[in-house]
């Protein structure tokens, strides 16, 4: 499928890892085989599954448990276009649904919260302020999405890198501040703990990589002090520019770069039957050119506008249809997949 649901963002392809830029290959849409280390760290980590049923795929990778009311965390790629989202303890083999608090795009967090949780054992979160190069780290994951916990050893090679990354449909973010290590992630690995001493000190999150659905040379993660700040955050309630709390909003429409036509804009592929968009009579061929009072140039810019949408809420819409009409309405987006 080709395009981008609004708001439902589509990655790249399920069964391997899918959004790569450059050298920076980042992990989580798992597909292969991988060894279980019977040493492997399991205390607080758990598998993530999640079905994208409006892109007919699937996706794997890895969490973290922060408590036993049931709060994991993980990279917000893991679980990005999640339709349903199930969480297993693959030390009791216990299935649990889960729900998404808030995530930001921008640092790759997202916080999941399970349903009716029950004897969770939490993880035990350390420090990331403190690391040195040369450290030892040991970084437990879901290598290959096959559903049981693996683990690879090496050291930290750096500290406070930014890559970039980029989906499928070309758009790239940079993540900053990672920690840097030759211990050998993979596909499927994303979401899971970086751990120094038994402490967990990053989440997984990246490799660098000549091939685009192997793991790398080097391997990134997310320093722990950076994901558990964005989750208390999203835990209290507060939305901010980068940190999106609650439901996301979810326009309807599956859109496309612009591609020559004469109205600056976003062009609609398609739309959903049933959604916002379809209520207010927008139809394949009609070109976006503004939403929620701002000018939308392109696919980017409408999804910066759904993200600070809220389900339910009215949003002003302007649409030109194939033969230059120019149409407005207010919409009330409904609930979907987080970006």
């Amino acid at each position: 499928m080709n395009g981008r649901f609004l708001g439902l963002s589509l990655v790249g392809a399920v069964g391997a890892a899918a959004l790569v830029m450059g050298s920076a290959l980042v992990l989580g849409r798992a597909g292969g085989a991988a060894a279980v280390t019977a040493a492997t760290p399991r205390t607080g980590v758990v598998v993530v599954n999640t079905n994208l049923a409006l892109e007919g795929a699937a996706a794997a990778g890895t969490g973290i448990v922060l408590s036993s009311s049931g709060l994991v965390l993980t990279n917000n790629h893991v679980i990005r276009g999640a339709t349903t989202i199930r969480v297993t303890d693959v030390s009791d083999g216990r299935t649990f649904t889960a729900s998404v608090l808030g995530y930001s795009v921008s640092k790759d967090i997202a916080l999941l919260k399970l349903r009716n949780p029950s004897g969770l054992k939490t993880a035990t979160i350390g420090n990331s302020a403190g690391l040195r190069v040369g450290q030892r780290v040991t970084a437990v994951g879901n290598a290959g999405g096959t559903g049981a916990l693996t683990t690879v050893t090496g050291q930290l090679t750096n500290l406070g890198q930014a890559i970039t990354v980029s989906d499928d449909q070309g758009n790239s973010s940079r993540l900053t501040g990672l920690i840097e290590t030759n211990a050998p992630l993979q596909p499927g690995d994303s979401g899971g703990p970086m751990l120094v001493g038994g402490r967990v000190i990053g989440i997984d999150a990246a490799a660098s990589s000549g091939s685009r659905f192997e793991g790398g040379n080097e391997g990134f993660a997310i320093p722990i002090n950076t994901a558990t700040a964005i989750a208390k955050q999203i835990e209290a309630g507060r939305r901010s520019a980068s940190v999106h709390v609650g439901p996301t909003a979810f326009l309807g429409v599956l859109v496309a770069p612009p591609s020559g036509q004469d109205v600056p804009g976003v062009s609609v592929e398609s739309v959903v039957p049933g959604s916002a968009a379809d209520k207010a009579g927008l139809v394949g061929g009609d070109v976006i050119t503004r939403a929620g009072g701002r000018t939308v140039t392109s696919p980017t810019s409408l999804q910066n506008v759904m993200f600070q949408a809220s389900p339910g809420k009215p949003l002003p819409l302007t649409w030109s249809d194939q033969y230059g009409n120019t149409s407005s309405a207010t919409v009330r987006p409904g609930a979907g997949p987080p970006q």
